[in-house]
């Protein structure tokens, strides 16, 4: 049973149709990235899968439960997701362990003690245990970002959801990141986000979607869809990323 499934989901802003009948299914432990130009619905089609948008149609089912049912508990879902914005959106009063913590204990009402045990462990897989004390303005945006990914994985979610998180970054910063992207994904953390970072969906991805005008024009392992795409919009659009 598919982790993730979207069937038939659509998704409009007024009069503009932003997901039309998109369908897409991801297992546990695998890594699908998103891509297509901006405005093709990457984000949007995250945060219907996060529930912070309402589907106008189609069912989403996480964990074999339909999410989409009106009756279900938005935020106990969230709970067992994490989401990570490209703007890294940490708090500034808090320390780095402050922000880590912060959902373990307020949400999941984990006690301070074990929240901080669990917060330092965390920085210290992602590699900024030296930092636990320092403000989030003290750091660089690569560190910022890996902190916000900390912060989304202390909880142990069932599924990441990643939305462009290199692409607020220095292009010096953009390695770190999708190091450590590459390092949840060896470790079989199951993720879903949109990236324009082409190499890096070559080497992670288990599978590649294409998005344009809110439809998922072609998806398929890295190797179809990057380096022999069949749809003339796929073979468009990575001509001009590659440009």
């Amino acid at each position: 049973m598919a982790l993730l499934a979207m069937t038939g989901v659509r998704k409009a802003f007024g009069n503009h149709v932003v997901l039309s009948s998109v369908d897409l299914t991801i297992d546990a432990g695998q890594c699908v990235v998103l891509i297509g130009a901006s405005g093709s619905g990457k984000s949007t089609l995250l945060r219907c899968a996060n529930l912070l948008e309402v589907v106008d149609d189609g069912v989403i089912t996480f964990d074999g439960r339909d999410i989409t049912d009106p009756r279900v508990d938005g935020d106990e879902v969230r709970s067992r997701m994490g989401l990570v914005f490209q703007a890294y959106n940490l708090f500034p009063h808090l320390s780095v362990l402050g922000n880590v913590t912060l959902a373990l204990r307020k949400v999941h009402g984990v006690p301070d003690a074990e929240a901080r045990t669990r917060g330092l462990e965390m920085l210290d897989r992602v590699g900024l245990a030296e930092k636990a004390s320092a403000r989030p303005d003290d750091l660089s945006g690569g560190q910022q970002q890996r902190v916000a990914i900390a912060r989304a994985l202390v909880a142990n979610p069932r599924l990441m959801l990643l939305d462009e998180v290199t692409s607020a970054l220095d292009p010096e910063l953009v390695g770190e990141v999708l190091d450590l992207l590459g390092e949840l994904k060896a470790d079989g953390v199951t993720m879903l986000l949109n990236t324009h970072e082409m190499g890096f969906a070559r080497e992670v991805a288990d599978q590649v979607c294409f998005l344009h005008d809110g439809r998922i024009h072609e998806s398929g392992t890295p190797e179809q869809v990057l380096g022999n795409p069949t749809q003339e919009r796929t073979r468009a659009f990575l001509s001009r990323i590659r440009a």
